[in-house]
């Protein structure tokens, strides 16, 4: 099992580390170990094998807790925001910029972090982005106005963006077509486990201490992350396969990223999906807990429920329709769910059928968080696709993008104040939409246009 700054190669160019990049691919392996004879080519070939898969299941693991991060800085602080305001003495909108502020470090911090990871490796930049977000996660805790605390949530934002985008750039050192949509849904299965823990720990939190604790917490996560990626997580990026330009060369690589529209039009699509998201995150602790009457425990299950319902399509979405069902064909379904949803979601605020309940407006967010396990997965495996090359580059705009459009969301959904919810309605609505015109406009589905050589997206 490669251990610190071992290589695992790409599994294109490497039968062996095709093990470890779908294990399904190589059946009959364990058998070869059992049937190995004198042959030692026959056994030694076996037992890399079965290495390479151990070594996979350890970096799809982490992976999964690497992605895991932004749930856990974002998810497990939204019973506290409440809280927040009143111990700081601060208006709900600001403190809502202390997402906003994290959002923004996560988008920006990922451009710089990208090609970083494209000319030294994955490992360095990983870890020194890990360090550094323990530290001011730590700083966090310590806040004590609430312009310091958007301040220590900034530069969390701009080093937790490390773990973003390299977990992505890794994939795609290691994967490529339909085994990568797979793997993004298999992820999403494991970093689905955070959204759904984080904010019932950080519910239960605020039952024995105030909203400081829950960084206390924050920090101690990310540094065992910290420990075990050092100690675990091999390097998937060869020395052969590094660029050694400068900043120069990085934004050339991300121009000419930019410049294939349908790259473009995934991206955009992800990202503007991903805000309609996270208006919901912003938004929820206010239109649950304020408006309708939630205590932080009743919020945090029903977020965990919409959590369950994003990972279990999530899930659906790799096991069932990946290799089945076009990938495009796959991603409009979901973006017109979204917009039916959050549509819903915007009639019922407004009142149109009378004053609308927990109940249904809860619904409504089900659904509209469901979709997301088809959408976001497929709109990264799509736009990745397309390049076999700076994959750091490629993630990063992936993540800039989500993440900056997010960032621009989460302040909109509190502009009408705590007492209504048809800000975070119409944010979301507006967010769908876009994202629907940009996946029709830009990606052109029906023309069944293939994302990387011999892998078809799978057009209309």
């Amino acid at each position: 099992m490669p251990e610190g700054g071992a290589s695992i190669s790409n599994p294109s160019a490497n039968p062996s580390a095709n093990a470890s990049a779908d294990p399904s691919a190589n059946p009959g392996a364990s058998g070869a170990l059992g049937k190995a004879g004198p042959d030692p080519a026959t056994a030694g070939a076996a037992l890399r094998a079965t290495a390479a898969r151990r070594t996979g299941l350890l970096v799809t693991l982490l992976l999964g807790g690497l992605t895991a991060t932004p749930p856990l800085a974002m998810d497990m602080y939204l019973p506290a925001l409440p809280e927040v305001t009143r111990s700081l003495h601060a208006p709900a909108a600001t403190v809502q910029l202390t997402l906003t502020a994290c959002l923004a470090g996560m988008a920006f911090g990922q451009l710089v972090v990208g090609p970083m990871s494209d000319r030294w490796g994955r490992r360095r930049p990983l870890l020194v982005g890990l360090a550094i977000y323990v530290v001011a996660t730590a700083l966090c805790a310590f806040a004590p106005t609430v312009e310091l605390l958007v301040a220590c949530r900034l530069a969390q934002g701009l080093a937790g963006a490390a773990g973003i985008v390299i977990a992505r750039a890794v994939a795609r050192d290691l994967y490529d077509g339909m085994a990568m949509a797979r793997f993004f849904s298999t992820l999403m299965l494991i970093s689905g486990v955070a959204p759904i823990v984080a904010p019932l720990i950080g519910g239960q939190v605020l039952r024995v201490t105030d909203w400081r604790g829950v960084f206390v917490v924050l920090t101690v996560v990310g540094a065992l992350l910290t420990a075990v990626v050092w100690a675990k997580l091999p390097e998937t990026l060869a020395p052969a396969d590094r660029h050694g330009g400068g900043v120069g060369e990085a934004l050339g690589s991300m121009r000419g990223l930019l410049a294939d529209r349908a790259f473009t039009g995934y991206t955009l699509a992800g990202g503007f999906a991903f805000a309609s998201l996270f208006a919901y995150v912003a938004a929820s602790p206010f239109v649950m807990q304020e408006i309708y009457g939630a205590s932080p425990q009743a919020f945090s299950l029903l977020f965990g429920l919409n959590s369950i319902g994003l990972m279990i399509m999530g899930q659906v979405n790799g096991k069932v329709l990946v290799g089945r069902v076009g990938l495009d064909k796959v991603l409009g379904v979901g973006l017109v769910v979204v917009v039916v949803a959050a549509t819903a979601l915007l009639v019922m605020s407004l009142g149109v059928f009378g004053e609308a309940g927990l109940v249904p407006v809860a619904a409504a967010l089900f659904v509209l968080m469901s979709a997301m396990g088809i959408t976001l997965p497929n709109t990264q495996t799509l736009a990745l696709m397309r390049t076999r090359h700076a994959a750091g580059s490629a993630s990063a705009l992936l993540g800039t993008t989500s993440f900056l459009i997010g960032a621009i969301a989460s302040p909109l959904v509190g502009i009408a104040g705590e007492d209504t919810a048809v800000p975070m309605a119409v944010v979301q609505l507006a967010a769908a939409l876009v994202a629907l015109a940009c996946f029709l406009g830009m990606c052109r589905p029906w023309e069944g246009r293939t994302g990387a050589k011999g892998a078809k997206g799978g057009g209309f």
